[in-house]
């Protein structure tokens, strides 16, 4: 039923971040700010892959068309250097599979699909929908396993069929169930990324090879140097790091992932923008937090001038 064996690879790399979509002051899409973040995180923080138009990406309010130009934004920024995914999942098969073909004739390396949300289907649904879409394009296929945000977990027998698929090759798992995954991994070849960042240490532990991670647009060097220190046997320093990285790994979530990395971009001066409404952009007082949680875990960003400018202004920076 399933492939026996543990993880043999990682088909996107080790270190990938769901990067933001920037945007303008007045909420358009800055195709140019995508670039050059692309180009910083690739470069400056040491990324093998990014993820584009996930959650973190605000899918939920861009067009087919504003996911079209990020993506081929990126792609021409590191494509050459990077493994670039496509985020395409929604809770319609039929759009899914669109936004897929969209993403394969972009030129991207891969795509990371969400189960279905609010719809909430049966396991069979669930099975389905992925094989539909990853019958739908010649791309490698992540599939996101997140029942937090969509109502419903890929039961393991359910990952196991799925792992069948020749092009069902990933996982990002934000399911939060350790043995769960590990039981994925012992049975399947599917490559498991991290997408809980505080459990990264943990799942790499039992078979995981690599994260997408969110806090990572800002600490990316130090998580890839904690996943190779597990890896190199030096299980001392990967749990130091673990540790010392833990303050970002969950401050970045204080409140909603995006608005906080956002926040923290605009404090380092790198194209951000502001979150498209329903979110709304941080606080002063989040943004203090969210500078002490950055401190606590070794790396100072903005300023408390520029805290209180923000909080005069009640924009965003």
């Amino acid at each position: 039923m399933t492939r026996t064996g543990s993880v043999s690879g990682r088909p996107f790399g080790r270190l990938l971040s769901a990067m933001v979509t920037p945007f303008r002051r007045d909420g358009s899409l800055d195709v140019d700010g995508a670039a050059r973040l692309a180009t910083h995180l690739v470069d400056e923080q040491e990324h093998d892959g990014l993820v584009i138009n996930g959650t973190t990406g605000e899918s939920a309010t861009t067009s087919d068309a504003e996911k079209d130009q990020v993506l081929r934004a990126v792609i021409e920024a590191v494509g050459d250097r990077a493994t670039v995914i496509a985020g395409v999942g929604t809770n319609d098969t039929a759009h899914t599979i669109e936004l897929a073909r969209a993403a394969e004739k972009a030129g991207a390396n891969g795509l990371l699909v969400v189960t279905p949300y609010y719809n909430k289907p049966p396991q069979a649904g669930i099975l389905h929908h992925f094989r539909s879409v990853a019958d739908s394009s010649g791309l490698p296929v992540m599939v996101y396993d997140i029942p937090g945000r969509t109502g419903v977990p890929i039961e393991t027998e359910t990952m196991c069929h799925l792992a069948e698929h020749e092009r069902i090759v990933a996982v990002k798992d934000a399911k939060g169930d350790l043995g769960e995954s590990a039981w994925v991994i012992k049975r399947t070849d599917l490559a498991y990324y991290s997408g809980e960042d505080k459990l990264t240490l943990p799942l790499v532990s039992v078979g995981a090879v690599g994260v997408v991670g969110v806090p990572t647009h800002v600490f990316g060097p130090e998580t890839k140097r904690m996943i190779l220190a597990y890896e190199a046997g030096d299980i001392a320093t990967a749990r130091d790091l673990h540790l010392k990285l833990l303050p970002a790994f969950c401050g970045f979530f204080r409140t909603q992932g995006v608005i906080l990395t956002k926040a923290a971009l605009m404090l380092l001066d790198l194209p951000a923008g502001p979150v498209r409404p329903p979110l709304v952009p941080a606080n002063a007082a989040e943004l203090g937090r969210l500078r002490e949680d950055c401190a606590e875990a070794g790396r100072t960003i903005g300023t408390a001038e520029q805290i209180a400018h923000h909080n005069e202004l009640g924009v965003p920076l």
